[in-house]
């Protein structure tokens, strides 16, 4: 206990002498650097005459003091902007990237919203969809002197009932034909085994009846799958129920106020960009409806002439596969290869292999006269979208809201390239007047100068 006191003491008189090394060490390095600062280092023996001796408190004598190291930094010169330090390509990425963000944030949550009311959004699209359509017969019989609400009362109805017959002609069609096509779907199955077994790929009996097993044993085990389709089935055909009375109240209202529902929206815009929107809206009106008028003709000509081939061609159920076609046309690209594909698939199970070759040179003529002859005479270039763009959009818009999604999809795209190319327009043209009212002014503000 005795040595305590003196160990301790010996550790604190090392501790001091450690100190006041490295306190000497720091002057010395001080007076070293002070010549590379530009000042010249002040002699020991020459102190200021006002200062009096330093003294350990004294900042500028005691390189331990908290205010040394600003100092010698302010000796060294101020630290450049932390901006200016930055690359310019650096800085302009981050720009853009920040403003990427907030766009794909943007889109990310309108694509959820959507998601979310995406019935009330289909039938919303397919009423105006509609009401494209029917909108220029408004239009003709108000310039006829019929009254705006029996006009929209009029065309309404017998637009309805014109698809309502549609529908109800394609569902009795099938009906009636379902139990001959069965039959000749079983005589195709079996032509088709006995073709397999004489061709030269060597197919036995024993692995047809194998793949036969293996059919009945996947349907078997997928029975609950099935069942949960049907009821998801169910559940469909109300969804579409609801999407259809929507789609006839957007329409009915679209048809009889559409103009005042356009001047309400335009007061929802800001104020400085009203009059680009105003002008942009007709645009984007005439668009869909040349879109929608020009798909409706160029469907109705698929559909003619293809069901023409099918009926010579002597191909079952050819006039649901005509009103098929019609349909799946308002799906472009995608839909004419699918119907088409139905059309020989059908031809190729209850007829033979070169009927179904015929119907396809058929579906191929006509869609080519429709992509070179018919489209960009119709639809003309106002709506033209670039085959890449139509793809892209009908893959985007069947993952979005699958076929409603398809359907909507192109002319949504057409109607925003209206609307861009025009807003494109409008500021160059906004920018030119800014330019000749400031020139315009200059010139009234220059008093002229004296003749002579």
């Amino acid at each position: 206990m005795s040595r305590l006191p003196r160990w301790v003491g010996g550790v604190g008189a090392g501790l001091t002498r450690l100190a006041e090394r490295l306190e000497a060490r720091g002057t010395e390095a001080g007076r070293d650097g002070a010549p590379e600062s530009g000042r010249a280092p002040a002699p020991a023996s020459a102190p200021a005459p006002d200062s009096g001796p330093a003294t350990a408190s004294d900042p500028v004598s005691d390189p331990a003091s908290p205010s040394a190291p600003a100092a010698s930094a302010a000796q060294a010169g101020p630290r450049p902007d932390p901006v200016a330090a930055v690359p310019w390509g650096v800085r302009v990425a981050a720009e853009v990237g920040w403003r990427l963000l907030v766009l794909a944030g943007t889109l990310w949550v309108l694509m959820r919203v959507i998601s979310a009311v995406r019935l009330v959004v289909l039938a919303f699209v397919a009423g105006l969809l509609i009401t494209a359509l029917l909108q220029p017969t408004v239009a003709l019989l108000k310039r006829r002197g019929v009254p705006r609400g029996l006009a929209t009362a009029m065309t309404f109805v017998s637009g309805f009932v014109v698809m309502g017959l549609v529908g109800w002609f394609v569902v009795w069609q099938v009906t009636e034909n379902v139990d001959d096509l069965s039959k000749q779907v079983q005589h195709g199955i079996t032509d088709l085994k006995h073709w397999l077994l004489t061709s030269p790929f060597h197919v036995t009996q024993d692995q047809i009846n194998n793949i036969a097993d293996k059919l009945s044993e996947a349907i078997g085990t997928n029975t609950k799958d099935l069942t949960s389709a049907g009821i998801e089935g169910v559940q469909v055909i109300i969804e579409v129920l609801t999407g259809i009375l929507l789609s006839m109240f957007s329409t009915l209202f679209l048809l009889y106020d559409g103009p005042r529902i356009w001047q309400w929206l335009l007061k929802l815009v800001p104020a400085a960009a009203r009059e680009g929107v105003a002008g942009a809206g007709p645009r984007a009106w005439a668009t869909l409806t040349a879109y929608v008028r020009g798909t409706v003709i160029v469907a109705m000509i698929d559909a003619i002439f293809i069901g023409i081939g099918l009926y010579f061609l002597k191909v079952p159920m050819y006039v649901p596969l005509a009103v098929f076609i019609f349909l799946f046309a308002f799906v472009p690209l995608v839909g004419a290869v699918v119907s088409g594909a139905l059309a020989v698939v059908v031809a190729l199970v209850t007829r033979d292999v070169f009927t179904a070759a015929m119907v396809l040179a058929v579906v191929l003529a006509v869609q080519q006269i429709e992509g070179h002859v018919l489209q960009p005479f119709i639809l003309g270039r106002a709506v033209r979208v670039h085959p890449l763009a139509v793809v892209l959009s009908v893959a985007a818009g069947s993952m979005v809201a699958g076929i409603g999604g398809a359907v909507v999809a192109v002319p949504l795209v057409a109607v925003t390239n209206t609307v861009v190319g025009y807003l494109r327009a409008y500021a160059k043209d906004a920018a030119a007047r800014a330019v000749l009212d400031v020139s315009a002014e200059e010139a009234a503000a220059t008093p002229p100068r004296p003749v002579g």
